[in-house]
């Protein structure tokens, strides 16, 4: 059987100011922004990416604190450019470190507003060989809009 990972939930004080971190500066496409009731949740994913982030409302995000979230990874093909893109969006990055010469060994990292930390990989394979290739990508709910 296969398990894939595909949501994180990530603890937020401000919503509308998560969804402009994450989608302004950081680049995450906004799969959309939900309310039902006194719920309200909203879901981006990196682009490339087969799992996404959800902000929000809803009793399980509501047990998190803001800013407990620590080292989650995000995987890029160049860390020098990923990290230059992120400066130039006005989000504060750490130094590039490189543990290990090899392939898999480059890293950096960000903070959100709350303080929620990401770690951001260079796995230089991922130009040539994405996880999930481009022909293959698919805004969220491209298929009932058909």
């Amino acid at each position: 059987m296969d398990w894939t990972l595909e949501v994180v939930i990530v603890p937020v004080t401000d919503i509308d100011r998560a969804i402009e971190f994450y989608r302004d500066q950081v680049g995450f496409d906004l799969d959309h922004d939900t309310v039902i009731g006194d719920q309200r949740f909203a879901q981006l994913t990196p682009r490339g990416s087969g799992c996404s982030i959800v902000v929000g409302t809803l009793p399980s995000q509501n047990e998190m604190t803001p800013g407990a979230l620590k080292g989650v990874q995000l995987v890029v093909a160049d860390a020098e450019a990923a990290r230059a893109e992120l400066l130039a969006r006005g989000v504060a990055a750490s130094d590039i470190v490189v543990f290990d010469e090899r392939d898999g060994g480059t890293f950096f990292g960000f903070e959100d507003p709350d303080g929620n930390s990401w770690s951001v990989q260079q796995i230089r394979d991922r130009a040539e060989h994405p996880l999930i290739p481009e022909e293959s990508r698919r805004p969220f709910g491209a298929e009932q809009q058909a």
